[in-house]
């Protein structure tokens, strides 16, 4: 059935593999980060195979999935305090700014008769989730004076949200405030959390300072790019995640509309140019599984046109193939792509070994 999301299991395994060891080189652990496929089961027993340390996802219901994997499981994104339960039981650890609900977990984790790991965010830059420095001591005071919770670490978040650059200068903030905290409480933390792939040029070029000791590798291993300036990671593969939707119409027509132009479906107004008569076929997929602006055709001489909720629209004016009803059109995905395609219940999932 199409549309469908073909994932090649070799690929996957190589590029955590090949990250894995780079990372080691610089006495940095890997969380394999699962929420871009939705912590498909047999994707993130791979990465365990492929030495990642820890999984990591920001959906409790993604953790869920993962209960049976003999492996730490942290929760990425800041806990909502309705979910502290399930935190406490399907995370061992998990990263955090919020005392209020630091101070929820602490109680959750005694009811359940467990500890609870703390990663202490910081916020250097990024304007997404964590603590001022100024104020990281007395947050951590607060939070070592809880039972129930133990606070392992330090960590931060870059180039998601404000796009920054984590630089040497920036790491060594967040080893300050892990080192402040040691010295003051003497207190032993044991992870400094230095971000997600777009710390990884870093790694390739012996910048990342010493005190850097985990990572949180996502997009990295699905796609063998850093996130930072977008290079490719040597002897990475880029198709470990391929898009295959078939067509459901090819037809000639005119490449300008007929009419008084309004409002698409989404409420947008399109802009668009009389190129003359078309080649134009509508493929079975729309953006209610994928936006096409994380499309990436594997057939150079398709070209992307526009889509609707249920049906995307190329132009194949120009292709020696003689394309025809039926025919599947393949893609490489983008990482939203590839997030939304493994969200999409009416995306097929196929998992080949090679």
């Amino acid at each position: 059935m199409y549309p469908l999301l073909r994932i090649n299991l070799e690929k996957l395994r190589h590029n955590a593999q090949t990250i894995v060891e780079m990372c080691r080189k610089r006495n940095i652990k890997v969380v394999g980060v699962t929420k871009v496929f939705c912590a498909i089961p047999r994707l993130a027993e791979e990465l365990v195979k492929a030495g990642v340390d820890m999984l990591g996802d920001s959906r409790i219901k993604n953790l869920k999935k993962l209960n049976h994997i003999p492996v730490p499981k942290m929760l990425l994104r800041i806990p909502m305090e309705s979910e502290v339960e399930e935190v406490v039981k399907y995370a061992d650890i998990s990263l955090n700014s919020e005392i209020s609900t630091i101070k929820n977990l602490s109680e959750e984790a005694i009811r359940q008769g467990k500890v609870h790991d703390i990663i202490l965010m910081i916020d250097l830059g990024d304007l997404r989730e964590g603590v001022l420095k100024e104020d990281a001591l007395s947050v951590a005071e607060e939070i070592l004076e809880l039972k129930g919770v133990r606070l392992r670490g330090v960590g931060t978040n870059l180039t998601c949200y404000g796009s920054v650059i984590p630089t040497p200068d920036i790491l060594e903030e967040l080893i300050e405030v892990k080192e402040a905290i040691e010295k003051k409480f003497g207190q032993k933390l044991d992870i400094v959390s230095g971000g997600n792939s777009s710390s990884l040029y870093l790694v390739q070029n012996g910048l990342i300072p010493r005190g850097i000791n985990q990572l949180r590798i996502g997009e990295a291993i699905v796609l063998g790019r850093e996130t930072a300036f977008g290079d490719r990671i040597p002897h990475t593969y880029d198709d470990v995640f391929t898009l295959e939707a078939q067509i459901v119409e090819l037809k000639e027509k005119p490449s300008y509309p007929k009419g008084i132009l309004g409002m698409d479906a989404f409420g947008e107004r399109q802009v668009y140019v009389d190129r003359g008569t078309m080649k134009r076929a509508i493929l079975g997929i729309g953006r209610q599984d994928v936006n096409i602006n994380d499309l990436i055709p594997m057939d150079s001489c398709v070209e992307l046109i526009g889509s609707s909720s249920d049906h995307l629209i190329v132009n194949l004016t120009d292709c020696g193939h003689p394309y025809k009803v039926g025919d599947v059109v393949r893609f490489k995905l983008r990482y939203g792509g590839i997030l939304s395609c493994s969200t999409s219940e009416y995306v097929e999932k196929v998992i080949e070994e090679a």
